[in-house]
């Protein structure tokens, strides 16, 4: 049940009309706008599985409200879904309008799956719009996006910037963005920090997104702003043991297992393992090229020599998906603008294909273009997070978990932390520094007074 999509067209009218005051309505409609956004963005059904892997991905503070706002939609949901088709809204089936974000807005819904594949009998399966016809529903958004879109600005960028707006845009309230001042920004990170209790990343990145908005967009200057810096907080990565990582690869299988075994054994980012290329690989030299990691920084790192066969047997397998897509004239892949524009045909050339396609081709969402794009981070992120369920690991388990284990078991090996700081991409000494309290000996070998006290006991315990 937890993977069938939501037909819920008329939300927004059962929602006036709920029992609820007239602020926790507002808050309601924008967690759920919130929500259908993301689902477009992913190009994911609005199923209840996904919801619970949005808010698990949003900060604890704020997770609290969405969680009560999506509940409520899944469960008046299914109520108007048992209702006769005759006394449901005009819209069809298989579509959530999202009325808040532009009546050109709707996600997948009715079938559980990929917006990719095809629908089932009698349901019809909406696809992300294209970019290029989803300008905004109201002025300041519009001049967001093409702000954004002249700079060339990553698709996912966008969509975070546009987040962060709509968010301004409900705090300031009944002002607009057009009116708005460095005093209304400043109040809008402060509260982020004290009543929202975001991390400093999370206000940075709102801080981002808002000075590009009002100086940028809306070309207004915004001037020295004071406002309550949100407060760093010292978190210790989540690490697997040697024996907790080869259960969890035991566990997988296919392509999922190549990717995790990618991702532990050369320290990648999820979106870094998604992106990947063909001439990224350096079999020979067993040598692996991320390029635009974060930071859309480029670095080197290490390519196992265990994966070469594995790797070869995947190469194979994509050449003749790729002879395929060329003989039926399947548009090239997605590439960055710039390189799109000088060499328009390099889309379709070997090199560039991704190393981990999916299996069915998909609607780009910035040129309305039906290519092949890589594997979604939803299927990934799910296998790991079932091999691990099924390895019995007491832990939370994420891509992000392989990158830390990497790390860590690099420096219990012995490797200088240096080096590991280049292979991971950090730029200064000090974020690769907290591995060192995850080791499986810190201190330099230290030894615990308890465990030089000798056997203890048997009666006591």
């Amino acid at each position: 049940m937890n993977s069938r999509s939501i037909s819920f067209p008329d939300w927004q009218t059962v929602l006036s009309n709920a029992a609820f005051s007239a602020r926790e309505k507002s808050a309601y409609a924008g967690e759920i706008i919130g929500f259908l956004r993301h689902c477009k963005v992913q190009g994911a059904a609005a199923t209840a599985d996904f919801a619970k892997h949005y808010l698990e991905g949003r900060e604890m503070a704020s997770a609290g409200p969405a969680r009560l706002a999506l509940r409520w939609f899944y469960v008046e949901g299914r109520k108007r879904e048992a209702l006769p088709v005759k006394d449901r809204a005009a819209s069809g089936p298989g579509e959530i309008a999202d009325a808040g974000a532009g009546p050109e807005v709707a996600v997948a819904a009715g079938t559980g799956r990929s917006p990719d594949a095809s629908p089932s009998a009698g349901r019809k399966v909406m696809e992300p719009p294209p970019a290029a016809g989803d300008t905004g529903a109201t002025p300041w958004e519009q001049a967001l996006i093409r702000a954004a879109r002249e700079r060339g600005l990553l698709w996912r960028t966008e969509q975070t910037y546009r987040e962060w707006a709509v968010r301004f845009a409900r705090f300031i309230a009944p002002g607009a963005p057009e009116t708005a001042t460095g005093e209304d920004v400043a109040a809008f990170l402060s509260a982020l920090a004290v009543q929202g209790r975001a991390s400093p990343s999370a206000q940075k990145q709102a801080l981002n997104a808002l000075v590009f908005l009002l100086q940028k967009a809306l070309h207004r200057e915004l001037g020295a702003m004071d406002f309550r810096r949100a407060q760093p907080k010292r978190r210790l990565p989540t690490v697997l043991g040697p024996g907790e990582t080869r259960s969890l690869l035991a566990q997988m299988d296919g392509t999922s297992r190549l990717m995790a075994e990618l991702a532990y054994g050369a320290g990648l980012r999820l979106m870094e393992l998604l992106r990947l290329r063909v001439h990224h690989l350096d079999l020979e030299r067993q040598r692996l090229q991320v390029m635009a990691g974060k930071g859309d920084k480029d670095r080197a790192t290490l390519l196992p020599e265990k994966l070469v066969p594995a790797l070869r047997q995947q190469l194979t397998r994509l050449r003749e998906l790729w002879e395929k897509d060329r003989a039926a004239g399947v548009p090239g892949v997605w590439l960055p603008e710039g390189l799109d524009r000088k060499y328009p045909k390099a889309g379709v050339s070997w090199e560039w294909q991704w190393l981990f396609p999916s299996r069915e081709l998909g609607v780009d969402p910035a040129t309305g273009i039906r290519r092949r794009h890589h594997v979604s981070d939803s299927y990934f992120q799910r296998a790991l997070k079932e091999a691990a369920t099924a390895a019995q690991i007491d832990k939370r388990v994420t891509p992000h978990v392989l990158r830390h284990s990497f790390a860590t078991h690099l420096l219990e090996s012995g490797t200088d932390i240096r080096t590991v700081q280049e292979l991971l991409g950090h730029e200064s000494v000090e974020t690769t520094q907290i591995y060192t309290h995850v080791m499986q000996k810190p201190g330099l070998g230290v030894r615990s007074p308890l465990d030089a006290l000798g056997a203890a006991d048997p009666g006591q315990h």
